[in-house]
């Protein structure tokens, strides 16, 4: 069930589904092969909470208490109702539930909108009935919810306690993260299978984490969006962050693009931008995704110890190991991650030599250069100057750290005895620890042995600890996401406008110029008189176009640089001869001098509604693929961020004796053109190819909309 885009709806009360005030179980088993005997069994797991009720038709006792053949046989009201019978069943069941007063249902049950249209409909019918009752219902063709915070089990497995709500649209997924999570003291505040969303849907969840004061983090997979940009703008405004992992990104939009724009944009690039809009963590993998969340995990849980006092707000980041080896991989892989790894203050330097030996490099990486084996505490000292620095927001920390405590002594076992080093080692950990409570600060940990007991001191304390160096600098890099570098937003829908009447070339030149968008002097022509009084109006140079061809320039529809009217009637009559067009445009000649050619388009997600695509333009726009997308409309300040973000970007501020170009007027009139197309949802794909921006202002020369 959709929303409408242009007036959010209020926040649901999902009080009910995690809060009920007792609960019963339609389909309750003693099979164990039979889902209704794994939710019975969870469900029973806090009997004292609320009121539990099994329900099997055939009566009986389920897991040694008395089941009730039907709801209504209850005798009392029930608030959650979770059903797992057989489809056929399904709405009987829904109708029976409501009757008794239920103000939540999950269902288990499969069989609907998955299996074709008649299952669709089916679903939607069921929906409107919970709705119409002021329910809620989850699912169908879910595995359930928990809630560890009110004791509620209604899920086939166990969630380990903590603060991370995982939404998922697989079980088997949802057990992956909790077993990778769990080496790093990850648990979970709520986990929902998401099911079919008929009623209750992904960003209704969202919302409702976002309030929950127990989540600090809302892990999301999906596959099916349903209102991705409600999704987005929910994301955005949930005040925590929020990670998703999806499924398909790379696939390609299987409708038949018209425009340089529509072929340009994937699914990969709209997921990618939404989430980068709403500053959404966007992850690959489970392993990921798993990391991921141990930073941010991390990063809460400092906040909490630290009363609230936010971390540094940039990347600078200190590498520190001791082995040179590890601490340019760090580097690297920080790099790669998004963190800067600049070299270290003059001050900061000093002040660190002052706790090393000679032999340590302080610039960045930071190394020890084997002092460690020799006095382990100067890991905990080195960390406390790093913590301190001012011009250092983050640490990784990276090597044989873990080592001594894990082998008894390792390199450094021998006359001075591994004990000793695995004791100081050990005590070094908790020193960081105490460094970290006074100075809160990023720290992330790369070991070759993060099992080992002083690595376990510092994840007991919340510090992750990860054997791989990417991983680290993954995790580190989303614990200083947000602060660094504040997501941009959603830019809300305009109200829809009146379709546009007339999509042609000069019809598409209308629209855009009715909203501010600037254009050359143009004419519409059929024939020789039109053409040399089109001429008459205004002073070559001119351009001639053939109009109705899909690709002008590459059909050979477009003359430049035709000096005199003699130039454009000769033009027009080797055209006509060619190409057969009907109509023709007749255009003033822009100055092409000093100008850089941008492309900005907009193409109409399914799911997302329209995104933007601006970057280099002119004929190589598809072979240069320089380009950037964001959710449209686009306000001007983030337009020119992302001209600035291209991969020539540089050429916009003026390179080799060319002139800076005028970029403000550029990204205003992206935000013209972005407003119109967002306004216009019967336009698939509207673009300007190109837009010359030069250092006297912006001129769109060319337009077409495709209308869906």
């Amino acid at each position: 069930m959709g929303r409408d885009r242009h007036a959010p709806e209020a926040p649901r009360d999902l009080t009910a589904l995690f809060d009920p005030a007792s609960v019963a179980v339609v389909g309750a088993s003693d099979d164990p092969a039979k889902y209704g005997h794994a939710v019975a069994s969870q469900a029973l797991r806090a009997p004292d909470r609320r009121p539990v009720h099994l329900v099997n038709r055939r009566g009986g006792t389920v897991l040694g208490r008395t089941a009730a053949t039907s709801l209504a046989a209850i005798g009392e009201p029930v608030d959650l109702v979770v059903i797992s019978v057989p489809g056929a069943g399904f709405e009987a069941a829904v109708d029976d539930a409501l009757a008794c007063g239920a103000r939540a249902i999950v269902g288990i049950t499969a069989g609907f909108a998955e299996a074709g249209p008649a299952g669709l409909a089916r679903q939607r019918a069921v929906a409107e009935r919970v709705r119409a009752a002021g329910a809620v219902l989850v699912g169908p063709n879910c595995l359930g919810i928990a809630d560890n915070t009110t004791e509620l089990y209604l899920a086939s497995d166990r969630f380990a306690p903590g603060g991370v709500a995982l939404l998922s649209q697989s079980g088997n997924l949802a057990l992956e993260l909790q077993l990778r999570g769990a080496p790093h003291g990850l648990g979970f505040s709520r986990f929902v299978s998401l099911g079919n969303q008929a009623d209750v849907t992904l960003v209704d969840l969202v919302e409702d984490c976002a309030r929950h004061e127990a989540t600090s983090v809302i892990a999301v997979y999906a596959e099916d969006f349903g209102d991705g940009r409600a999704f987005a703008a929910a994301a955005a405004a949930a005040g925590k962050p929020v990670v998703l992992l999806t499924a398909g990104r790379g696939t390609a939009s299987a409708r038949s693009a018209r425009s340089h724009t529509g072929a340009l944009t994937t699914s990969a690039d709209v997921v990618a931008a939404a989430c980068r809009d709403a500053g959404v963590e966007l992850v690959r993998t489970p392993r990921e995704m798993t990391v991921v969340l141990a930073g941010l995990s991390a990063a809460a849980g400092g906040r909490r110890a630290a009363h609230e006092r936010q971390p540094a707000g940039g990347r600078r980041t200190a590498v520190f190991t001791d082995g040179g080896g590890h601490g340019a991989v760090a580097a690297d892989a920080a790099e790669d991650a998004g963190l800067g790894v600049p070299e270290l203050g003059g001050a900061v330097q000093d002040r660190l030599r002052t706790v090393l030996w000679e032999q340590s490099a302080v610039g960045n990486p930071v190394d020890l250069a084997g002092m460690g084996e020799q006095n382990p505490l100067s890991y905990a000292a080195t960390v406390a100057e790093l913590l301190a620095a001012e011009d250092v927001d983050a640490v990784l920390m990276t090597g044989y750290f873990g080592g001594y405590a894990a082998a008894g002594g390792g390199l450094g076992s021998g006359p001075a005895g591994g004990s000793v080093l695995a004791e100081g080692e050990t005590r070094a950990a908790k020193e960081i620890v105490a460094h970290l409570a006074v100075t809160p600060k990023p720290l992330v940990v790369q070991s070759m042995y993060p099992r080992s007991p002083s690595c376990r001191v510092l994840a007991g304390a919340g510090v992750p600890v990860f054997a791989a160096t990417e991983d680290a600098a993954r995790a580190l890099a989303a614990m200083t996401g947000r602060a660094a570098a504040p997501a941009p937003g959603i830019a809300p829908l305009p109200a829809p406008a009146v379709p546009l009447g007339d999509p042609g070339y000069h019809g598409v030149r209308a629209l855009l110029a009715a909203a501010g968008v600037p254009f050359p002097a143009a004419r519409e022509v059929t024939d020789e008189a039109g053409l040399l009084a089109a001429a008459a109006e205004f002073e070559g140079p001119y351009v001639l176009k053939a109009l109705h061809l899909l690709h002008k320039s590459d059909a050979g529809g477009v003359a430049l640089r035709l000096p005199d009217r003699a130039a454009l009637l000769a033009a027009y009559r080797e055209m006509r001869v060619r190409l057969g067009a009907a109509a023709y445009s007749v255009e003033a000649m822009a100055d092409l001098s000093d100008g850089v050619e941008l492309i900005v388009g907009v193409d109409r997600d399914p799911r997302f509604g329209p995104v933007a695509m601006v970057g280099l333009g002119g004929v190589l726009t598809e072979t240069l693929r320089d380009v950037a997308f964001a959710l449209a409309p686009v306000p001007a300040g983030r337009a020119a961020d992302l001209l600035r973000g291209l991969r020539a970007g540089a050429l916009l501020d003026g390179v080799r004796g060319r002139p800076a170009v005028d970029v403000a007027a550029a990204a205003d009139v992206i935000e013209r053109i972005t407003e119109v197309a967002a306004a216009h949802p019967e336009i698939s794909e509207l673009e300007v190819n190109p837009l010359l921006v030069r250092p006297d202002g912006a001129l769109a020369l060319d337009a077409r909309a495709v209308l869906g």
